[in-house]
């Protein structure tokens, strides 16, 4: 038979590579960044599935542990400072770990790997890491998993040495990562929507909006994350009032924090807000208490950021090492909050990203996790 006798076949394109992203419903940061992260591969060409490990959990188990946690960062702070350092702090050492809340979850994420047949599980929420780390070490997940650590500051629970990579936000998370684990550990940058490193189209609006409630005042954003989490808000809010600034507290999903801002004289109080980048493209600068997606999003777009009255445990890990990488600055009372102000609030100012901010969005996480899915193995063995 001839080639031309033969008959025709058509073109096979390429399997696309298969992801598994494991977020967890705790706030809205890590939804955030699974998110981003499945967008991002969907542009490369994979197929992206999310799942919440609160979910893989026994029946009641993931929607108690959510309800604990917000309810002690909203109103006994110093129980969950408590339980960070029992549990989570950074450091040398061993400490009590979550593998058997993570071993609940060993079964429901078997049977969707087992469904979905991904090539790569990518965990963004620490009990996760612990959950493929797991088993990863037991032999039970026989495919690769890549954690996406999404806080500056590297708590133990991010940790197992089962994992077969880390992608991190900075290099200095990344050395304490291959420290601690002896695995493969890059510094990838941040994972912010593009819609923050583009210009807002939204932000004139917030401006009319300010300037009609305080003409000629400097706009400083309050965050306080999807829960409206935060130590003395209304105290903050009082002191930039009468500095001179338009406080603009922005207080998530919580009604009663919104409330109670609302009648501090001299401030604007806001709920959820989905135009994020316009009022961050309208404001002057953050003042921030959780080093979370919100903070990455105003570095993203070149606004000031202060770190204030952090929630305790990893917030204020998490704020204070942004503040020693060069990323933010610390404020750690009232009047040095007001004087740093002074000094990066410009209205009008140029919008120009430093240059440790600029490193965090100079790289691409996919970019490591795509070539993970295509089988690289000089990539594993080279990550630094």
């Amino acid at each position: 038979m001839t080639g031309a006798d033969m008959p025709h076949r058509p073109h096979e394109e390429p399997a696309r590579p298969r992801v598994l992203v494991i977020s967890a419903s705790m706030g809205a940061g890590h939804d955030a960044v699974a998110r981003e992260l499945g967008a991002r591969l969907a542009d490369r060409g994979a197929h992206t599935v999310r799942t919440d490990v609160l979910d893989l959990l026994p029946a009641h188990t993931g929607a108690a542990l959510r309800s604990f946690y917000r309810a002690s960062i909203l109103h006994l702070p110093l129980l969950y400072a408590g339980i960070h350092t029992a549990f989570l702090r950074s450091g040398t050492g061993q400490l009590p770990g979550p593998g058997g809340l993570a071993a609940l979850a060993e079964g429901r994420l078997s049977e969707v790997v087992g469904r979905e047949r991904p090539d790569l599980v990518v965990p963004v929420f620490h009990l996760a890491a612990q959950l493929t780390g797991g088993m990863r070490a037991k032999g039970s997940l026989r495919v690769p998993s890549a954690v996406v650590v999404t806080d500056f500051d590297v708590h133990r629970q991010w940790l197992h040495p089962g994992n077969d990579l880390y992608c991190c936000l900075t290099g200095d998370a990344a050395r304490t990562v291959r420290k601690a684990t002896g695995r493969p550990a890059a510094a990838t940058g941040a994972l912010v929507a593009s819609r923050f490193l583009a210009p807002a189209p939204g932000a004139e609006r917030w401006r009319r909006t300010f300037a009609s409630r305080a003409p000629g005042r400097p706009v400083v954003l309050l965050a306080a994350g999807a829960w409206g989490a935060g130590t003395q808000l209304a105290g903050t809010a009082r002191l930039l009032a009468g500095a001179g600034y338009l406080p603009v507290a922005m207080c998530g999903g919580n009604a009663r924090l919104r409330a109670r801002l609302a009648r501090v004289a001299g401030t604007v109080a806001l709920g959820w807000e989905d135009d994020v980048p316009g009022l961050m493209a309208a404001a002057d600068a953050l003042v921030d208490n959780a080093a979370g997606q919100t903070a990455l999003e105003a570095l993203a777009m070149g606004l000031p950021v202060i770190g204030h009255r952090p929630i305790p445990g990893h917030g204020k890990a998490g704020v204070r090492r942004m503040a020693a990488l060069g990323l933010t600055r610390w404020a750690p009372d009232p009047w040095s909050l007001v004087d740093a102000l002074d000094r990066v609030a410009d209205p009008g100012g140029p919008r120009v990203r430093g240059a440790a901010a600029a490193e965090l969005f100079a790289r691409d996480t996919t970019d490591l996790l795509f070539s993970v899915c295509s089988r690289v193995p000089a990539t594993l063995s080279g990550a630094e």
